[in-house]
């Protein structure tokens, strides 16, 4: 399956192109419908339930730590994220610098902390398991 993702704070959903199937559809879920967006592999909370972070430039979200996994999606710079833990892997030169932390964004979902505004270069979220 392979999703691109955008997202919009002031509506609280997120839009994406599957293409598990030979004709790709675009899918919108709303950030009150965690099924459905569990259902793609994402995770999506409500602004307000939970703390988000600033997707600085458009980046590619792998299956794993690093930069042998597989692309599964991508992300627009302006996104916002919810961040479940952290873990290190693959060291990346990113728009925030050089980092080998990378943040769980979903199941099987982790992006280089690198593009993701925390504010600061250390963990915001437990280490992942």
């Amino acid at each position: 399956m392979s999703e691109n993702i955008t997202t919009t704070e002031a509506t609280a959903t997120v839009t994406a192109t599957v293409t598990d199937t030979d004709v790709p559809r675009p899918v919108t879920v709303d950030a009150g419908d965690p099924i459905a967006a569990a259902a793609l592999g994402i995770e999506v909370m409500d602004a307000q339930a939970a703390t988000t972070y600033l997707v600085v430039a458009t980046v590619n979200v792998r299956s794993g730590p690093g930069l042998s996994h597989p692309v599964v999606l991508q992300i627009s710079g302006g996104s916002r994220v919810s961040i479940i833990c952290q873990k290190p892997g693959t060291t990346v030169n990113g728009p925030l610098g050089t980092s080998n932390l990378w943040d769980k964004i979903g199941n099987q979902r982790f992006v280089s902390d690198t593009y993701i505004q925390t504010g600061t270069d250390g963990y915001v979220r437990p280490q992942c398991a």
